[in-house]
C-alpha cells in the first residue's frame, strides 16, 4: 500500500510537471538547440528530485571519469523510462535515438523533440541504419553526444535483448567513443508497472571500448558481454 501511495503521488506531480516543460519547449523553439536542451533538462533534474521525495529512490553513479571530453556513443543496458532520464544529467548534451512515433505524444513528445533526438522509423531496418549513421555522424560533429539503446526496447531485470550493431557502426565510422552503460533501475523502476520501490539506483559508467582493428560485430559483442556481466554484479533490491 505505501508503494503505491507513494507511486500515486509520483504520477501526481510528474503529469502537470511534464506539461508545464512541454508548453515551454512550445515557447523556447525559435533558440538555438543547446540552449533549448539546457532548458528543457531541467525536466529531467526536476523529475528525479520528485522520484527521492515521493518514492524515497535515490540514484549513484560510478565511473564518471570514464566520460571523455571527446563526443561519442553511449551505448546503455534498457530497463526502464529511469535511464531516459537520468542519462540526460549524466553526459553532456546527448541525442537519443528514438521511435518517431514518441515525438508525437501529446505534451511528452513535444518536449522530447526539443532535446535534439534522432528518430527513426523501426519498421526499416535499413533505413534506420542509414538514419543514425548519417544523423548520428552530424551530431557527434556539432559536439553531441549520441545515446544508443542496443537492445531496442526495455528488457525485464535478468534477460538479454538481441543487441544491434548500430552503435558499434556509427562508432567505427567517426572513430569516436564508444562507451557503455549498466544500471539495476528496472528492479526499482519496472518495465510497463506503475509501482516504484524505494531504494538507490546504481549506475556504472565503462571505460570506452576499443575499436580498433575490431568489426562491427566483435565491438558490439564486447559492449554486451560487459554491459550485461556489470549488470549481473548489481543488487536487485
Amino acid at each position: 500500500m505505501k508503494n503505491l501511495i507513494r507511486s500515486s503521488l509520483f504520477y501526481l506531480g510528474l503529469i502537470p510537471l511534464t506539461v508545464i516543460y512541454s508548453i515551454i519547449s512550445i515557447l523556447i523553439f525559435p533558440l538555438n538547440r543547446p540552449t533549448r536542451y539546457k532548458i528543457i533538462t531541467g525536466w529531467a533534474r526536476a523529475c528525479l528530485k520528485w522520484l527521492k521525495l515521493t518514492c524515497d529512490l535515490s540514484w549513484a553513479v560510478e565511473g564518471v571519469e570514464n566520460i571523455t571530453q571527446t563526443p561519442g556513443v553511449i551505448m546503455c543496458k534498457h530497463q526502464s523510462a529511469w535511464e531516459t532520464i537520468s542519462l540526460q544529467l549524466i553526459f553532456p548534451r546527448q541525442s537519443q535515438v528514438i521511435k518517431k512515433e514518441l515525438v508525437w505524444i501529446p505534451f511528452f513528445g513535444w518536449g522530447l523533440a526539443s532535446l535534439n533526438p534522432i528518430a527513426i522509423d523501426r519498421k526499416s531496418n535499413v533505413r534506420a541504419l542509414k538514419s543514425v549513421l548519417t544523423k548520428g555522424e552530424e551530431r557527434i560533429k556539432q559536439g553531441w553526444w549520441v545515446l544508443i539503446f542496443p537492445e531496442g526496447t526495455r528488457i525485464p531485470v535478468g534477460e538479454i535483448g538481441q543487441y544491434k550493431q548500430t552503435g558499434a557502426a556509427l562508432a567505427r565510422q567517426l572513430g569516436c567513443p564508444l562507451i557503455p552503460v549498466a544500471h539495476n533501475a528496472g528492479a526499482f523502476w519496472p518495465r510497463k508497472s506503475f509501482l516504484k520501490k524505494e531504494g538507490v539506483i546504481r549506475v556504472v559508467v565503462g571505460k570506452p571500448i576499443s575499436i580498433h582493428n575490431k568489426t562491427t560485430k566483435e565491438v558490439t559483442e564486447e559492449a554486451k558481454i560487459w554491459i550485461e556481466s556489470t549488470c549481473a554484479k548489481l543488487p536487485r533490491s
